[in-house]
């Protein structure tokens, strides 16, 4: 009798190799699953997308985002460079929102836009303003991105950064730093305070020093923070340190001395500086992406505490929208998933652009701020190579042998393997005027992949 134990490859499902193994056998499993989450209909349009003009397209688009060259070109009010920006609007993170349907934090935010604005005095009074003389626009539809709430407003001031290959530009507020900010839907007075202090002497500040340099190449700039152990997403330590090295002795040269010292300081006092300037890079990248005939590659990807939304290149400005998702992540002492608000604002625009949580490898540090561990990191970055077109010649990475970051998202990869992307983010609480409680990670909603890879397969084929 032949006694050698049966040889098994064991596709698919876990168990059934267990079963074997306990009965003798040497099993091999194989992780697979069936494509597009076994769905015929899913799979016919993987089929109908399967074809050289798509491909072509998604190589033209890669191109646009590898070859793209944002550079810090100034600092000015919302009312004078943001395009559409006038009286009465107000922008906002994510895919379009009304204040009906806007989730607490961004309320909250809201609501100190307007008594920042002057339009009115009390939270009571901007409530009413808000709900009948505010008209609410999305960030990206204004070529501008918002972290969290994402609320900009008419004397905001705004970094400018300008694509020195393809000439858009792209905008975004400055950031307030960590605490009680309007971010995160905090509306006390030290919240308003702070805004018009950015008015009035950090914008300012930070404008004629720019105006005396030639510009920061913020493509490079990332590039260098990632070599140092950021993401540029939730860690921007490097990045920070690197654009206040870069602005230091033009803030002398072009201000006071109390000035001078006082916007340093704050920069300083604050990690997350350089979130606000690598988010407008990669929005510069992205846009000049967009409108690609055929491409299958996301350009977009932005939430706004109530729904996930995603745009294609090949589908031009059509927002593909599910219910957000909530985050796993690290509490601040004294909160909960229980308190927390579903995921939201336009941070996701790095990972949309290679870098944040497609980069973590890089950044194992990060861990440590939204939880999971350092093998996790590796294990994030390198699952996002299967659904993207290629790697950044740029943003490389030291700890994968300074390979390039997966970039440009393909939801035709998505659909076919089921692997959602990697992103990491903050937490806000679900009520306006708390701010922020963690930090953790996400996956946006499948339905939106699935919906975008349905509408370009029915506008491919008429």
């Amino acid at each position: 009798m032949n006694e050698t134990p049966f040889r098994v490859i064991n596709v698919g499902i876990p168990t059934f190799g267990e079963t074997l193994r306990q009965q003798g056998a040497h099993v091999a499993d194989v992780d697979w699953k069936p494509p597009a989450w076994g769905d015929p209909a899913l799979i016919e349009y993987l089929e109908r997308l399967e074809q050289p003009a798509v491909d072509q397209a998604n190589a033209q688009v890669f191109e646009r985002i590898t070859t793209s060259r944002p550079h810090l070109v100034g600092v000015a009010r919302a009312s004078e460079v943001v395009p559409g920006m006038r009286p009465g609007v107000i922008l906002h993170a994510g895919p379009p929102v009304s204040w009906e349907q806007m989730c607490g934090p961004m309320r909250g935010a809201v609501l100190g836009a307007l008594i920042y604005e002057g339009w009115a005095d009390t939270p009571a009074a901007a409530e009413e303003v808000a709900r009948s003389q505010v008209e609410f626009r999305p960030c990206h539809e204004h070529d501008t991105v918002g972290p969290m709430a994402g609320i900009v407003s008419w004397s905001m001031p705004v970094f400018i950064l300008e694509n020195k290959t393809f000439g858009n530009r792209a905008y975004c507020t400055l950031n307030e730093g960590l605490g009680k900010v309007l971010r995160y839907g905090a509306y006390s007075r030290e919240v308003i305070d702070r805004l018009k202090w950015m008015e009035d002497e950090l914008g300012p500040a930070l404008g004629r020093a720019i105006q005396e340099s030639e510009g920061l190449d913020v493509r490079a700039t990332i590039a260098q923070a990632l070599h140092m152990g950021d993401e540029c997403h939730n860690r921007n330590k490097a990045g920070t340190a690197l654009f206040l090295k870069w602005i230091a002795p033009y803030l002398a040269e072009t201000t006071d001395p109390g000035t001078a010292s006082r916007v340093m300081r704050f920069i300083a006092s604050n990690d997350h500086f350089f979130l606000n300037l690598s988010m407008p890079c990669c929005k510069a990248m992205m846009d000049a992406a967009s409108n690609v005939p055929h491409s299958s590659v996301v350009t977009t990807m932005a939430r706004n505490g109530r729904e996930f939304g995603i745009r294609v290149s090949g589908t031009g400005n059509t927002w593909f929208t599910a219910p957000a998702s909530s985050v796993r992540g690290l509490y601040f002492p004294g909160f909960g998933p229980e308190d927390a608000n579903p995921d939201i604002g336009d941070s996701t625009i790095t990972e949309t652009a290679g870098i944040g949580g497609f980069a973590m490898a890089g950044a194992p540090a990060i861990v440590q701020f939204v939880g999971g561990t350092v093998h996790d990191a590796f294990a994030y970055t390198r699952a996002m190579y299967e659904i993207t077109v290629g790697e950044h010649p740029v943003y490389t990475l030291p700890n994968l042998d300074f390979r390039g970051t997966p970039t440009g998202i393909d939801v035709r990869k998505v659909v076919s393997t089921g692997i959602l992307p990697h992103i990491n983010t903050g937490i806000a609480h679900k009520l306006a005027g708390v701010g922020q409680v963690g930090a953790g990670l996400v996956n946006p909603p499948r339905e939106v992949f699935i919906k975008a890879l349905t509408a370009l397969a029915e506008y491919l084929r008429g």
